[in-house]
């Protein structure tokens, strides 16, 4: 125990405290930008962050993973906020979305992911990066109004709403925010060329923040600054705002069950994809012990739910960033979130001269990054199996929800392994011999009910006076469907005049057919 201590504090010391603070400036601006494009109060998103932090670093059984708010749950945060209509009700569907990850995590349910076509989870978080981009357009040109969302993806395009009402946008936007905007976007892709690596030590968010807090200040010398509805608002004493959930409502609302299961089964699903990405990038190999993280994700949402904060996973760009500083314990999470219940504390003031543009320029690249075109390039190159349950993921996510769009996609791509076993479980082969139809079907090494209808049509379509084999001695498994079916046959193969000669099917007796 003394070594492991000690260990541990020689660790913080030498690499874990730089690191932490790295992650703290990578999570601090996308703490507050999330929280913005989930329709959630900015300070939601720090204690998020803190919580994360603070709670699932030392509970989580990763080194390396920092958990926080997600840019893939913003999108089913907004629209739960919006459809129960009371934020302090949003709550209990963070705190039941906390409680399923537990469940998962006892019941050893960690592989959930592994259960999930890549296609199908492409095409969710391609969908939240259409959204997120969506979202944030307004942001980045000033529009300070609240209603510019208020639906799902495709009212936007409605008569009411942000396209449809261009007097009521141009009224809000301002030339300040769109300057602050594409300085950020500018320094944003700078950060992403090649020959930046070597400014990696500094992260790009944090200079798009102070970039953005300059120029409005610029502004204010000149008397043109920003208006106090476009730049971050987080009250000085933010433990004294604190929405906390109202559980009267618990049982009176099924829409509260609906948003949280959703939201446990998303926010595990990044979870559980975090992990294994950060995990390849762990130089000293450690796996992750998945059931255990579900355990400290569950917990950390539960947190969340009670001290009214939107929903955390663990989040590659956080986990990335922490490897990259150098990282070598969950220490580094721990600190990460030590830095942002420091920063509440001590510095709101500087924090609410934060520009929201500022904000939506991350939260624009962060989702075109989810959602490039040359990922619709690649996928198409995987032949039509893998394109069209990815497509019809993206489009029904746009015209509905999230959970929606993600059962349809499973669902097509089950039809896809169902419709391949149909061909895979048997072959046939005809000749013809003498002027008389020879016909051999060998069974596979497992036939299942899914076969069950084309193996009847076969054997229905097989002509008068022909020669029949059905061969199963290679076979593992061969369902009673399918025995029962060959048994009915054997019974009316003789009125039909088929000389039929079974091989390798044992136990398969002339069943009366009424």
């Amino acid at each position: 125990m003394r070594r492991t201590v000690k260990y541990y504090r020689l660790m913080w010391f030498k690499h874990d405290l730089s690191s932490g603070l790295a992650v703290f400036f990578v999570a601090l601006p996308l703490c507050l930008g999330i929280a913005l494009a989930s329709g959630a109060p900015l300070y939601t998103g720090i204690i998020s962050g803190i919580v994360g932090g603070l709670v699932v670093g030392l509970a989580s059984g990763s080194q390396l993973a920092v958990s926080g708010p997600a840019a893939g749950l913003t999108t089913i945060v907004a629209a739960s906020i919006v459809s129960l209509g009371d934020y302090r009700i949003f709550l209990l569907s963070v705190i039941i979305a906390g409680l399923f990850q537990v469940v998962l995590g006892l019941l050893k349910l960690g592989t959930i992911a592994n259960y999930f076509p890549s296609s199908v989870i492409k095409g969710m978080l391609v969908a939240i990066g259409i959204i997120l981009v969506s979202k944030q357009i307004p942001l980045a040109f000033g529009y300070d109004q609240p209603d510019f969302w208020t639906s799902g993806f495709l009212h936007l395009f409605s008569s009411t709403n942000l396209l449809g009402n261009i007097t009521n946008i141009n009224q809000h936007i301002t030339r300040k925010a769109i300057i602050i905007s594409l300085a950020s976007l500018f320094i944003l892709i700078l950060f992403q060329r090649p020959f930046a690596k070597k400014w990696n030590v500094v992260p790009a968010p944090l200079v798009v923040v102070l970039a953005g807090i300059i120029i409005n200040y610029g502004f204010s010398v000149a008397h043109v600054a920003l208006k106090p509805t476009q730049l971050v608002n987080i009250p000085a004493n933010i433990f004294g705002n604190i929405a906390f959930p109202d559980f009267s409502k618990l049982f009176t609302n099924v829409e509260i069950w609906k948003a949280g299961l959703t939201i446990g089964l998303l926010a595990t699903l990044e979870t559980l994809l975090c992990i294994e990405a950060v995990d390849k990038l762990d130089r000293q190999n450690r796996i992750t012990p998945v059931n255990r993280e579900l355990l400290a994700q569950g917990l950390g949402n539960i947190m969340c739910g009670l001290l009214g904060a939107i929903p955390i996973t663990a989040v590659v760009v956080r986990g990335a960033a922490n490897v990259d500083a150098g990282a070598r314990t969950k220490l580094s999470a721990f600190t990460h979130g030590l830095f942002l219940l420091l920063a509440v504390l001590a510095i709101p003031m500087l924090l609410n001269k934060i520009p929201y543009a500022s904000l939506s320029a991350i939260l624009l690249v962060t989702g075109f990054n989810l959602c490039k075109p040359k990922l619709f390039k690649n996928m198409w190159s995987l032949g039509w199996r893998q394109f069209f349950p990815f497509m019809i993921t993206i489009l029904v996510i746009l015209a509905t929800d999230l959970l929606i769009g993600v059962c349809i996609g499973l669902l097509i791509s089950i039809y896809y392994i169902i419709s391949n076993n149909f061909k895979a479980e048997y072959k046939i082969n005809k000749v013809r011999e003498n002027g008389i139809d020879t016909l051999y079907i060998k069974l596979n090494s497992n036939v299942t009910f899914l076969n069950k209808v084309k193996l009847k049509k076969v054997l229905d379509d097989i002509e008068e006076y022909s020669v029949l084999t059905i061969d199963g001695s290679e076979s593992n498994f061969i369902d009673y469907d399918i025995l029962e079916i060959v048994s009915e046959y054997k019974s009316k193969a003789h009125d039909r005049h088929i000389e039929l000669h079974l091989k390798g099917i044992e136990g398969v007796k002339v069943m009366s057919v009424h």
